[in-house]
């Protein structure tokens, strides 16, 4: 607020108490505020900066006018002052958590004593910025009825193109102390809209709709487009500004959450308010929801390999196991056959034992990749068989009890798996020489699994084929997760990615093993796909790609085709194939078949290479 008392003593403690206990008062003239005769405003609670001036302090009759009620989740209310100051970077709305049942209704004119707080979702470890709110409180209605204060357009004239300030190096990292700057960075100006009444226009749906109730559009239709209507996260620094989660403020049971896919539009007016959750960050609750108009996005079919060319997939199956339902093996099942085409080697990631979940020390997946094959035939796919090795219980993490696995399906009719002595869960195969030429000592066999870069991680499983007399090598992988990282809305920018280490050591490895193969026989096909759970640009890719010992065919492709994963609106690389030097010519094909879609068999797309070895 903008007080014109002097300065006092009462004043001076205040903030420096502020000051010392990292609350990073934004002015003192809103702490004088706190112990001023002078009326609380909302502005005054919210302040220039991520975290109020007030924080943890008491307010009382701070009015506003209820701009939304949520019944579920953080059940609570949006209440926002109609009477705005000068200041863009401070918010004119609050939310007010009451913990139970709101009693309150949408255009109520209410005052509000309680707490000021900031709520951090997903725990002060997650990294995630915090929701300023009012808790505890008492709650007067004045009046019901009242207009609404208009809501604030969110569009691609008021979102700045860059993304978030630089964190601050003494508060590690933290962009929390800054000052907002609303008409510079897109992060600053949603916090100046944090509680506030906004909307939203006609959208490009770019996250499709989740079992959560919930799709992200993108108010910047132009912003790094993906060809069949995404937006592409083509490196750290293209976050890609336009991105909005919507939620809706009815509960599902009562109004069930329209379906989208991407490159559908989300077309009239959203409006509601602008919360921040952990799931995505800013997310406009709408209390009116568009509608969504259909777009004609359909699945893809890749081309046949032609008789002359090697077709290997990688395909992440999402903890496919018996206890599925057949639905999902047939549908699967249907993607091999119809939409890749059936391809001559197909690694699988995401291959649970013969029981799933059920944490009983089982780690054989027969029954699970019988099942599937069985499915795949049915479907008029190959009789394809399989190699595998089975993890040791629980030391290859993923969900407990499922002991998720790489597996190797392959058409016999078109190619031969060269067994060699297959090796076992804790032994490494190895690179020999036959006849000239390099050889695994173990085929199957996983490649160094004692290394501590593969603790409770999956280890690559390598396999030695045979097609049309030429020796191909493939290693199918599934690298560590990003469990832990923080998301791009995060306090600390750069966010913290904390996983990439673990990821760097493992991509280390399977370079390493594939020089030793090149060392042989620089000519030696080699082939590293799979769940690599990083981007083609990442410093992953870069330690796998070391010394051109391996290329990521993915970026071959055109920018706008370069994604596998759509998280949070962003359509990303997360699956990768990578070639060995002499894999020259080649057909890459990121098959998007699930990702964009709300109905998915996975959530991962399938990837396709095509050449003559």
């Amino acid at each position: 607020m903008r007080s014109s008392h002097p300065r006092s003593a009462a004043v001076a403690a205040l903030v420096a108490t502020a000051l010392a206990t990292g609350l990073l008062a934004g002015t003192a003239d809103a702490a004088e505020g706190a112990v001023s005769a002078d009326p609380i405003r909302i502005h005054d609670i919210q302040g220039t900066t991520r975290i109020s001036p007030l924080n943890g302090k008491q307010v009382a009759d701070v009015h506003g006018i209820v701009t939304g009620v949520r019944t579920y989740g953080s059940r609570g209310f949006w209440i926002q002052d109609p009477d705005a100051d000068d200041n863009p970077a401070t918010s004119e709305g609050v939310f007010v958590f009451t913990g139970s049942v709101p009693t309150v209704a949408v255009g109520d004119a209410v005052k509000v004593s309680g707490t000021v707080g900031e709520y951090v979702p997903g725990g002060a470890n997650s990294g995630n910025q915090s929701v300023t709110q009012i808790a505890k409180p008492t709650v007067t209605v004045l009046s019901s009825g009242n207009a609404l204060p208009e809501a604030t357009a969110v569009n691609e004239y008021s979102v700045p193109a860059e993304y978030a300030p630089a964190g601050d190096p003494a508060a590690a990292g933290s962009i929390n102390g800054l000052t907002l700057e609303p008409s510079r960075f897109a992060l600053d100006h949603y916090e100046s809209l944090e509680g506030m009444n906004v909307r939203i226009g006609t959208s490009r749906v770019v996250g499709a709709t989740d079992a959560y109730g919930e799709l992200w559009v993108t108010v910047k239709g132009w912003e790094n487009a993906a060809k069949r209507g995404g937006t592409v996260y083509g490196s750290y620094e293209s976050q890609n500004t336009g991105r909005l989660q919507i939620q809706q403020l009815a509960p599902l049971a009562q109004q069930p959450f329209p379906v989208a896919n991407v490159g559908d539009k989300l077309t009239g007016t959203t409006e509601g308010p602008l919360d921040f959750n952990q799931f995505g960050g800013y997310t406009l609750v709408a209390r009116t929801l568009g509608t969504v108009k259909a777009g004609t996005l359909a699945p893809e079919k890749t081309k046949a390999q032609s008789p002359g060319e090697l077709a290997v997939a990688t395909y992440n199956v999402e903890n496919l196991d018996p206890t599925d339902p057949q639905e999902k093996f047939d549908n699967l099942a249907k993607a091999v056959v119809t939409n890749l085409a059936s391809p001559d080697i197909v690694a699988l990631e995401e291959i649970q034992d013969d029981n799933g979940a059920k944490n009983d020390g089982t780690v054989s997946a027969e029954q699970t990749l019988t099942k599937f094959t069985e499915a795949i035939k049915a479907a008029g796919g190959p009789a394809y068989q399989w190699r595998s090795i089975a993890p040791e219980n629980n030391k290859d993490g993923g969900e407990p009890g499922g002991n998720i696995r790489q597996v190797f399906l392959f058409n016999p009719e078109r190619v031969s798996f060269t067994d060699r002595a297959a090796g076992d869960a804790v032994t490494a195969t190895g690179v020999t020489t036959e006849r000239g030429k390099a050889a695994l000592t173990h085929s199957p066999g996983r490649i160094d699994p004692a290394n501590p870069a593969w603790a409770d991680s999956r280890k690559p499983l390598a396999g030695e084929f045979l097609f049309r007399g030429r020796t191909v090598f493939v290693i199918a992988n599934h690298f560590a997760s990003k469990g832990g990282d923080e998301g791009l809305t995060s306090h600390h920018q750069p966010p913290a990615r904390k996983s990439e280490e673990k990821r760097l050591l493992q991509a280390q490895a399977v370079n390493g093993f594939v020089k030793q193969l090149l060392a042989v026989d620089k000519n030696a096909a080699v082939l590293a796909v799979g769940d690599i759970n990083d981007f083609e640009f990442s410093g992953t890719a870069k330690a796998l790609e070391d010394g051109g010992a391996l290329y990521s065919a993915i970026k071959s492709l055109p920018k706008a085709e370069r994604y596998s994963y759509v998280y949070q609106g962003n359509a990303q690389v997360l699956d990768q194939i990578l070639t060995s030097p002499s894999i020259k010519n080649f057909a890459y094909d990121s098959v998007h078949i699930n990702a964009e879609f709300s109905a998915q068999n996975s959530d991962h797309d399938p990837q396709v290479l095509r050449f003559r070895p």
